[in-house]
C-alpha cells in the first residue's frame, strides 16, 4: 500500500478523533487481489456511542467481517469512522446498520456483515447482527443464508 499512490490522508499521519459522526473520514484503497474471494475482519472492541434517550454511553465490540471487491476500507480511516459515534446518540441496532450502510456505499463489497456485542446496560445485553450480499451474485444467496442460519459469534 502507498499513501500517495491510494490518495490516502490518514495513514501514517497524526489524526484527531472526529468529534462528531463523521463518515467522511472513510477512506479506500484498491484491492491487490481482487481475482480471489478472501476474508477480512476487524474487531472494535472499545466501541462507544451514546444512548439517544438518556445521553449514557454504550459500550460494544464492533466487528466487521467482509469480501472485498475492488475497493478495501482502509483501516486507521475505519478507526476514526468508529471513533466519531462515541458523541453520537442512536440505538444499537441503529449504530449497526448505519456502520454496514457506510460501509456498503464506500467500497460496494461482495459480502459484509457487521456485529454488534453491546455490555449490558440495566442488566439486558443486545447483540445487533446485520450483513449484504452484492445483488445478483452468490453473496446475495450467502446473505439470506448467513442471516437465516445467524448464531451469535464466540
Amino acid at each position: 500500500m502507498n499513501r500517495e499512490q491510494d490518495n490516502l490522508q490518514a495513514l501514517g499521519r497524526k489524526a484527531e478523533i472526529p468529534a462528531t459522526y463523521a463518515p467522511e473520514v472513510l477512506e479506500t484503497f484498491e484491492n491487490r487481489h481482487q481475482e480471489r474471494a478472501y476474508w477480512v475482519q476487524f474487531n472494535c472492541p472499545e466501541f462507544t456511542s451514546l444512548c439517544p434517550i438518556t445521553g449514557q454511553p454504550d459500550f460494544a465490540e464492533i466487528r466487521i467481517l467482509y469480501i472485498p471487491n475492488r475497493l478495501m476500507v482502509e483501516s486507521k480511516s475505519l478507526k476514526l469512522y468508529l471513533f466519531s459515534f462515541r458523541n453520537h446518540g442512536d440505538f444499537h441496532e441503529d449504530c449497526v446498520n448505519i456502520i454496514l450502510n457506510d460501509l456498503v456505499a464506500l467500497m460496494q463489497p461482495r459480502y459484509i456483515e457487521v456485529t454488534g456485542l453491546f455490555v449490558p446496560r440495566g442488566g439486558i445485553s443486545i447483540h445487533p447482527y446485520a450483513n449484504y450480499g452484492q445483488p445478483g451474485s452468490r453473496y446475495e444467496q450467502m446473505a439470506a443464508h448467513r442471516m437465516l442460519n445467524y448464531k451469535l459469534p464466540q
